[in-house]
């Protein structure tokens, strides 16, 4: 499966890599050449002659085997790049067309190694590792042929050390496989708690004590020692005495040993014997390296595996003849759906009609569905069952790029980009005017603000909105959907960590957002929505209840019950007590 994954990546660059390694081959076959001239222009010299035509024909090697090895590298690294760039751009287009929620299920660790960490490996092993292997695998051939040509018996002296190495080494590599796999993975965990820790550094530094705040990181780098310490110690004896018989000095001992006594024995020329000498190891010199070649094969392999899997993740379906809304009318017909990997509904049978320019509300508790049922809306995710409409025609027979210009989502949790705040607003259009952008900010109640900054629209506002409050980073994103102009509104409690004043605000921006248009207000705090126009109440996946406020509040049921904790809620004082 790996090698598989690995030559399918590799396949929009096979090519050159061949070309790569043809190159390489030749490079080495070069050398070996050169080698057995050298030998013979020796054998010569002893015999008091010399043949320029054969130091002509080793230069002429020597030359060849430093350009082809050159040209070789040359074309994988040209390679390795052309295929970075094609994994990143399949990567990223990928993203889009899964669904944002398995996306975020992922989590920013495994996307951060596949995207980079997985995609400079194989970079790597293109640019590094392919050359070499045209030059290691026919390094060996062609020396064994040279050394068999110059004395047969100087070519057993030196298969028999390789055999006794190779034999040591079999046990080095016993379960390799699963050691590697333990490796990976813990190596993937500390990716995942590093990122975690930096991001929730906040938190940590507020609640966590010293010797506790780095728990989980310390459990990560835990993990990985031991897995390499297990890897070590299975393999480590054996490895060091493999390592140490297919150096390439037990061969030249055993061949200068061999070689001395054949010579003086006259059963071996001086020049045949040098000629032994120089291409003899060229079966052991090459193993070690190919034994590192086989770790960095072993880790490209795994990269391409981990990158296949991604780029083989379900995508949204995409209609092949897709239909226009007529009007903007939404509607839940017999909707369920679960989450991918559970068994439990996180929504059943949910059934609602929102008319064109309505407003509605979902509320709920925590976990009760309503964030669930707005996603579902601009195809974060697939229902699993039923229906979705806008103007009549099934979500998933709309192009998604006119799904996306139909609905606007404000989120609760606000992700600005780290550039100036002109910028995060344009997002949404970006051909809009610098006047349509300031009408937007004034919409939102943020363009005060903004002016009264040194660079106004200019400023930068921080990664992730680090520079700015909740209740601004909020406006602002209210700004970029004002400028959307989508005639569906999703808000999923825009309101939810804003203070007083920043709530007022808040309020009125969305009130510019959603007027005149289809909108949707995921709400915790049930006074911002009791005039829409219709109210879902949320439990246990379903819809238990529906209607205005004014009715609901009236009837014995959830909202009743909500309501009433929300009015205590809101009368609480900071010690506990009733303030009445």
């Amino acid at each position: 499966m790996q090698e598989k994954a690995l030559s399918k990546i590799i396949l929009p660059v096979r090519a050159k890599i061949v070309l790569g390694i043809i190159l390489s081959a030749l490079s080495a076959i070069s050398k070996v050449l050169a080698f057995c001239l050298f030998a013979l222009i020796i054998s010569n010299l002893v015999q008091n002659e010399i043949r320029i035509d054969l130091l002509v024909l080793a230069g002429v090697f020597v030359v060849a085997e430093l350009l082809l090895r050159m040209f070789g590298f040359g074309i994988s690294h040209k390679a390795a790049f052309e295929l970075e760039q094609i994994l990143r751009v399949k990567i990223s287009s990928k993203m889009a067309k899964i669904p944002y929620g398995d996306v975020i299920s992922l989590g920013t660790g495994e996307l951060k190694k596949i995207m980079l960490n997985d995609v400079k490996e194989l970079h790597s092993y293109v640019a590094d590792t392919t050359p070499y292997f045209g030059s290691l695998s026919v390094l060996p051939v062609a020396s064994m042929i040279a050394l068999l040509w110059l004395d047969y018996r100087m070519f057993l002296v030196s298969i028999g050390v390789f055999f006794v190495g190779g034999f040591i080494l079999m046990f080095a590599f016993k379960d390799n496989t699963k050691y590697r796999q333990k490796y990976d993975d813990a190596t993937a965990l500390i990716n995942a708690s590093i990122i975690e820790f930096i991001q929730a550094m906040a938190v940590v530094r507020t609640f966590s004590n010293t010797d506790n705040s780095f728990n989980k990181y310390d459990e990560a780098l835990k993990n990985y020692a031991d897995s390499l310490k297990e890897w070590l110690s299975f393999s480590s004896l054996s490895s060091k005495l493999a390592i140490a018989v297919l150096s390439p000095l037990p061969t030249y001992f055993a061949l200068s040993v061999a070689g001395a006594i054949f010579y003086l024995n006259n059963s071996l020329m001086l020049g045949d014997f040098v000629g032994c000498l120089l291409v003899g190891t060229g079966f052991v010199s090459v193993f070690m390296p190919l034994m590192m070649l086989r770790n960095f094969i072993m880790k490209s392999n795994a990269a391409a595996l981990s990158i296949m899997q991604f780029l083989n993740t379900k995508e949204l379906f995409i209609s092949p003849l897709p239909k226009v809304p007529n009007g903007y009318d939404l509607e839940f017909k017999n909707v369920s759906f679960k989450y991918p990997n559970k068994d439990e509904f996180a929504l059943k049978n949910i059934n609602f009609n929102v008319k064109n320019g309505e407003i509605i509300a979902f509320v709920g508790e925590s976990g009760a569905g309503k964030s669930t049922a707005a996603t579902l809306i601009p195809r974060f995710y697939d229902v699993s069952e039923g229906d979705i409409k806008i103007g009549g025609i099934n979500i998933k027979d709309i192009a998604m790029q006119d799904l996306n210009n139909l609905i606007s989502f404000v989120f609760q949790d606000v992700f600005l980009f780290n550039e100036t705040i002109y910028e995060n607003i344009i997002k949404s259009k970006p051909n809009a005017t610098k006047d349509e952008v300031i009408n937007a900010a004034k919409a939102a109640n943020i363009h005060d603000f903004i002016m009264g900054l040194e660079n106004g629209y200019d400023s930068v506002i921080g990664e992730r909105g680090a520079n700015l409050s909740g209740g601004e980073k909020q406006r602002i994103s209210i700004a970029r959907a004002i400028l959307k102009d989508a005639p569906i509104i999703v808000l999923d409690e825009a309101t939810a960590f804003a203070d007083a004043l920043s709530e007022e605000q808040i309020i009125k921006a969305i009130s510019n957002l959603i007027k005149n248009k289809t909108a949707i207000i995921i709400a915790h705090r049930l006074s911002t929505i009791a005039c829409v126009d219709e109210i879902f109440v949320f439990k246990n996946a379903s819809i238990c209840q529906n209607g205005t406020h004014d009715e609901l509040i009236t009837q014995d049921g959830e909202y009743k019950k909500l309501w009433q904790t929300y009015q205590d809620a809101q009368i609480w004082n900071i010690r506990g007590k009733n303030a009445n």
